[in-house]
């Protein structure tokens, strides 16, 4: 087996940690040994396929399945588990997955069944919630427990591991891929920083189908032996009971997360003493809170980080820089980046883990990398005389709803779609508690008459529930500059 693929990384955690825990979700506890033999299992079911999607929530299933597809050769595929079922089909047509590995029910909604005859040809069904009812043609996950787990790993260090697939402001998402080498490398460069070691316990509430819980979560903690513990779905109270029972010692998440852990009024009656690694980012972080986080969530260490899909992780701040540092800046160049300000001081990336491209999408990839190989970013951003960078603005319009990026550009689309509506333009408005949340302004055709309720229930058939907006405005017309733009800049100042 070739080193540099994650396959060989899992091997040789393996070998180097075979007894100690690699996975706790619930009753689940497997050591790295058997976490190694399960994802062999695993890789004979996906053996001869070439892209594997998966698409459920944070549980050992899927790091298990994901590694196994992996190990198999195949190119892993994550689907957000908030996707409706055009939008996860949309994946996976344009992907041409022949295999998926799915929940049935979670959350209320079946969305195996949502799928309907359009799913691929193989389907291996996780259990999240209980027992389902038999499919014809879906494979259950306890069939993977009599497998045979002898499987030689094909992966090559070139391969491309993954496609991560992020919307773009034409509303069109795109498949960012990248190698084995260069998934390992940014989660090294994560653990590094972070300083994770096989006594770490990690509590990964980033969801295993963005990039940091896959990378920064799985991965990283395969490459330096850490346990991890997934949670399905953020729950305030059940976070605070793992970290007590768990002995949680790292806890990355978008700041609402910290700061929903510090208002909990259970959070006195818990130990939380085990803390010692936070990272946050994604959105604004009040110096108050990086304080707040070290001086009553018992962290050591707060670090902040800057990254996208196309990059993964870009910066990150390092132990040891005051509050007022890590809260103002997202830390210095990491992962053999390179970072500058181009024209408009857009933040410019180069170097070795910059995406290997958009798939099926030349003419994406071109414009996102230039000829000289610098990722334009779309953020505005400032650097310091340390090479510490601050983001100040984003470009593309994208805001952050409780962690997850959205760009209006899709829900405009969805929009347009609704007999009256004549055009619409959405921005990001601050929510205490998501940060940020969309409000949609809406300019009708003549005589037509649609309420708010109109709007939002269209919207709910077509798009995942981080994506909707919360507020909608009829107006008579949007705001422009002379060459017809809308003037999104006015509507965010007006609703700030």
């Amino acid at each position: 087996m070739d080193e540099g693929t994650i396959p060989a990384a899992l091997d040789k955690a393996a070998e180097r940690f075979a007894g100690r825990e690699a996975l706790v979700d619930g009753d689940v506890r497997f050591t790295y040994a058997e976490l190694a033999h399960r994802v062999r299992q695993a890789a004979r079911f996906f053996e001869g396929h070439r892209r594997v999607a998966i698409c459920s929530p944070n549980t050992w299933h899927w790091v298990v399945a994901g590694l196994g597809a992996l190990h198999a050769g195949a190119t892993l595929i994550p689907v957000n588990t908030r996707f409706t079922a055009r939008e996860t089909l949309d994946i996976l047509d344009r992907a041409r997955v022949s295999a998926l590995a799915i929940t049935g029910t979670f959350l209320g909604t079946d969305r195996l069944a949502d799928l309907g005859d359009a799913r691929p040809g193989t389907v291996l069904r996780i259990p999240v919630e209980g027992v389902e009812t038999p499919v014809e043609g879906v494979t259950e996950w306890d069939v993977l427990a009599g497998l045979d787990g002898g499987l030689t790993s094909p992966a090559a260090p070139g391969d491309v591991s993954d496609i991560l697939f992020t919307s773009g402001t034409t509303g069109r998402s795109k498949g960012a891929m990248s190698s084995h080498r260069q998934a390992l490398s940014v989660a090294e460069a994560w653990a590094d920083c972070g300083g994770l070691t096989e006594h770490d316990r990690y509590l990964v509430i980033n969801p295993f189908f963005h990039s940091f819980g896959y990378k920064a979560g799985i991965l990283a903690a395969v490459l330096r032996g850490a346990t991890i513990i997934p949670q399905r779905t953020f729950d305030v109270r059940e976070t605070l009971r793992l970290i007590e029972t768990e002995r949680v010692t790292v806890l990355p998440g978008a700041p609402t997360i910290h700061q929903v852990l510090l208002d909990a009024p259970e959070r006195a009656d818990h130990d939380l003493s085990s803390l010692r690694l936070a990272v946050t980012g994604a959105a604004t972080v009040p110096v108050a809170l990086v304080e707040r986080m070290q001086s009553e969530l018992s962290f050591d260490t707060v670090l902040t980080a800057y990254g996208l899909t196309e990059a993964v992780v870009v910066t990150m701040s390092r132990p040891g820089d005051d509050a007022k540092l890590v809260a103002n800046y997202s830390g210095r160049a990491t992962a053999g980046f390179e970072v500058k300000l181009g024209e408009h001081d857009e933040v410019l990336l180069q170097g070795p883990n910059v995406m290997l491209g958009y798939l099926d999408d030349p003419e994406a990839t071109a414009k996102a990398v230039d000829a000289d190989g610098w990722l334009h970013t779309g953020d505005v951003g400032v650097l310091d005389e340390q090479g510490y960078l601050k983001i100040v603005d984003r470009i593309k319009d994208m805001y952050v709803c409780g962690g997850f990026n959205v760009y209006p550009a899709e829900i405009e689309q969805v929009l347009s779609r609704l007999d009256g509506v004549a055009e619409s333009a959405v921005v990001g408005v601050p929510d205490r508690r998501l940060g940020e949340v969309g409000k949609a302004f809406v300019v009708l055709r003549p005589g037509v008459e649609l309420s708010t309720e109109d709007v939002l229930a269209h919207c709910e058939g077509e798009l995942a529930n981080y994506k909707l907006p919360r507020f909608v405005d009829f107006v008579a017309e949007l705001p422009r500059n002379l060459s017809g733009k809308v003037l999104k800049r006015v509507l965010r100042e007006e609703n700030g």
